[in-house]
């Protein structure tokens, strides 16, 4: 028995079910209850709310949400192996678990939701991690199908959605997360903790979606950052020279000087750009 039910250990599960974990799918499995207890409170209470969980692999994650109270977790695993173990859960928590099986990449809960918004939480798979968050990020319409993200990465990469300007993880993933949501890292979990052991530390990030991030179109913020960083040794009266428009116009709209670089302007910043460099391309897409 666990400290948290009266499941067995997930050591015992992993052997039960053969679940070794497969490095092709990005598996490290968290196999502490407690650390998955700790990630799970971290979502705030949870009696009431719907859970989208990605990649429960064994459950660990799956047990600590139904135990601490989540009405409905809708456990999203691409492994069919992991089926069982998930099954096994769902008999103990009755009506509570919803298993699917299928890629997250893909997937979109909305139809299961009826309207009701929901939490994302989940320790990802590190090999989709990041094009998972860009895409919950781009979700639209905005606010979201969810109100709040509590994930686990590798450090390196929670660094670069939490950084703000003149901190060096800044790029464009910190533009676009922190643009439509408020960020933080909650803790860090040592590779000590995962079967097998990945050679990393991981974090865990809590995002907050803004109910009404400083207005601009998503795809000119997108392609004003990805010009800005995709030189970001260069001046910015360089860099934004790819996207077809006057720099020195573009900078003076996110009131620096062209000569800055792009991890020294501000998210508002980056948003006054996307939104000056929309009009510029109306303005001559009418003539």
């Amino acid at each position: 028995m666990s400290g948290i039910d009266d499941l067995p250990p997930l050591r015992e599960v992993i052997q039960k079910f053969d679940l070794s974990a497969r490095k092709s799918l990005g598996q490290n499995f968290l196999l502490d209850l407690n650390l998955t207890a700790k990630i799970a409170r971290a979502a705030g209470p949870l009696e009431g709310e719907t859970i989208v969980e990605i990649g429960p692999g064994p459950g660990g994650l799956t047990r600590a949400l139904l135990a601490l109270g989540a009405a409905r977790v809708i456990a999203v695993e691409r492994d069919e192996r992991a089926r069982p173990a998930l099954e096994q859960i769902s008999q103990h928590y009755p009506g509570r678990l919803e298993i699917v099986i299928g890629d997250a990449q893909t997937f979109d809960p909305r139809p299961l939701l009826a309207g009701q918004r929901a939490r994302i939480v989940a320790n990802l798979p590190y090999n989709i991690a990041t094009p998972l968050l860009i895409d919950w990020l781009c979700t639209e319409p905005w606010p979201p199908w969810y109100d709040m993200m509590v994930l686990m990465f590798q450090r390196e990469v929670a660094e670069r959605i939490v950084a703000r300007e003149d901190d060096e993880a800044y790029g464009r993933l910190g533009v676009l997360s922190n643009w439509r949501a408020e960020t933080r890292i909650l803790f860090d979990i040592p590779p000590t903790a995962f079967v097998p052991a990945p050679k990393v530390t991981s974090s865990v990030v809590r995002l907050t979606p803004r109910a009404a991030p400083e207005p601009c179109e998503r795809r000119m913020l997108e392609q004003v950052a990805a010009a800005a960083f995709g030189q970001r040794r260069k001046m910015l009266r360089q860099s934004l020279k790819a996207l077809g428009v006057d720099p020195e116009i573009l900078a003076a709209a996110a009131g620096v000087e062209a000569t800055r670089r792009a991890e020294t302007v501000p998210v508002s910043g980056f948003v006054a750009m996307a939104r000056e460099l929309a009009d510029i391309r109306k303005i001559k897409n009418a003539t």
